[in-house]
């Protein structure tokens, strides 16, 4: 057995799933943090008896709710002695939701998930983290930030909260997109921050995966058949589980941080232009991200915002 802790949010389906699976096969001691527990107790199971390792955990933890975090961050504390991989894997999207969602903090559902969770969760535990001869944070990023490339696109800082619920539209699309900038950016800050400290700090850019039945069956008619021809060619979420494994214990990755990773594990650069045929490479290929998430003034904002609301 390899003596590492490793922790995965959101670990009971999908990429998380296989990335708790491959640790496991390999080894590593894993702390599942899932918030259905009835779910995640028979995927335990399932994890344990395939790997033939008994070191898998399961601790119950909902990323939107920072009193959950606290908690699920003290436990690990008092029943471990150091963290050495953090995986922020786990995220919202509720495909085709209308109304806005709020967490027990008050906080959009898909901000406090993807961005505001993460952002406290890694505070929380960097005590920990700092213990480890090789400390490494993922956060799980998504192509979606392209969206950023249209110079129009912008995070609605000011109604974050719901301020503003009953007059915009809400698109859980574009939360989606938004909230996993802000993790982006915040991926960048923390970096910065914790590097000092020995704890590297990056983001992986997930390309499509086959999407489960469950998520499937949440879109609507015309988006579900659009989600099944899509199936026949996306590859298995064990793929991309690889590239978490790879980029948390490879020594190639020991010294890097505050990189963007794509699925072909390269680095990730800011845009030089976003204009005319450079604009094109940009939201078709995998070498670029948004300028926006460079900027030291949309970092600042997410940054105090995330200090504010998680009080941390």
């Amino acid at each position: 057995m390899i003596d590492k802790i490793v922790i995965v949010t959101g670990a009971n389906s999908g990429i998380g799933k296989a990335a708790t699976l491959r640790f496991a096969t390999e080894g590593y001691r894993v702390i599942m943090a899932s918030r259905n527990m009835e779910t995640s107790k028979v995927v335990q199971k399932e994890i344990t008896e395939v790997s033939n390792n008994t070191n898998v955990d399961l601790m119950e933890l909902d990323v939107s709710s920072f009193d959950s975090i606290r908690t699920f961050c003290s436990d690990v504390k008092a029943k471990y002695p150091r963290v050495d991989i953090l995986i922020h894997n786990a995220a919202y999207l509720n495909h085709g939701e209308k109304e806005y969602k709020l967490s027990p903090e008050h906080i959009e559902l898909s901000f406090a998930t993807n961005t505001f969770g993460p952002f406290l969760m890694t505070h929380l535990l960097a005590d920990h983290l700092e213990k480890s001869q090789d400390p490494r944070i993922l956060n799980a990023c998504t192509t979606n930030i392209k969206n950023f490339f249209d110079p129009k696109r912008n995070i609605d800082f000011d109604n974050l909260c719901g301020e503003f619920r009953n007059i915009r539209r809400y698109s859980a699309y574009k939360m989606y997109g938004d909230s996993k900038m802000a993790l982006l950016i915040l991926t960048f800050k923390m970096a910065e921050q914790f590097k000092s400290r020995g704890i590297k700090v990056n983001a992986l850019q997930i390309n499509r995966v086959k999407l489960s039945k469950e998520t499937i069956n949440k879109l609507s008619s015309v988006w579900k058949v659009l989600a099944w021809t899509q199936n026949l060619t996306n590859p298995l979420p064990s793929g991309m589980a690889d590239n978490y494994f790879n980029i948390c214990t490879l020594d190639e990755f020991s010294n890097v941080t505050g990189q963007l990773i794509n699925h072909k594990r390269e680095f990730i650069q800011p845009s030089t232009s976003e204009k005319g045929i450079a604009q094109l490479k940009n939201i078709f290929g995998s070498g670029s991200y948004p300028k926006y998430a460079s900027d030291s003034q949309n970092a600042e904002k997410i940054w105090n915002l995330s200090t504010k609301l998680t009080k941390h």
